[in-house]
């Protein structure tokens, strides 16, 4: 079998829900996203998936991610990863794009980067260690971690520049799974909130 990996954002949080741009900054769940994680966990231990029993598991230290990991089942499988951590926002943590624009008119991160936070370059390399980790076993990894730079990992596994994740929206608690198809990086499934519907 071809190692796939399995993308799981973390839940909603009160900075994610107002569209400021969260990086580092460290804010826990809403009680909304607590309630994601849990239908998301409850999703990947029924069948097809069934508790995911051979999957690899990693996670970003950020507690929003990692809360996310605890509650859906895989707090005890899984190991903290930098790596996996949230796109370095610099000077634009904790601003929304409207604030930006407003004095930054047409920035966009997916092509322009942070202001003393990380470039395009810095998420390049970091989303490029979890694509060669990912292919590197023969068995199925499942990340926890956030919208930008599992963004960035989903176009870099169809080997496009990060710029493409602009073109990909990924909601809060959705499963993504990356794969294959004829031998080339396939996208399985992307941004699939349906464990969310039923609650709604």
């Amino acid at each position: 079998m071809a190692p796939r990996i399995l993308l799981a954002r973390h839940g909603q949080t009160e900075w994610s829900l107002s569209g400021k741009h969260t990086g580092r900054t460290d804010i826990p769940l809403l009680d909304e996203g607590r309630h994601g994680a849990k239908v998301l966990g409850e999703r990947l231990h029924r069948a097809p998936w069934n508790g995911l029993p051979d999957v690899e598991v990693r996670t970003s230290p950020l507690l929003r991610a990692a809360e996310t990991c605890e509650i859906a089942g895989f707090g005890d499988r899984a190991q903290n990863w930098d790596a996996l951590m949230e796109w370095d926002y610099g000077a634009y943590e904790g601003l929304t794009p409207a604030e930006i624009h407003a004095h930054k008119p047409g920035w966009m991160i997916w092509r322009d980067g942070a202001p003393d936070g990380e470039t395009l370059a810095d998420v390049t390399a970091r989303v490029d260690a979890v694509i060669e980790w990912a292919r590197s076993a023969d068995r199925d990894v499942l990340v926890f971690a956030h919208g930008h730079v599992l963004r960035s990992l989903g176009a870099r596994w169809l080997g496009l520049g990060i710029g493409f994740g602009a073109h990909i929206r990924l909601d809060p608690t959705s499963l993504s799974v990356l794969g294959w198809a004829y031998g080339e990086p396939a996208v399985e499934r992307w941004n699939d909130t349906g464990h969310l519907d039923a609650q709604r």
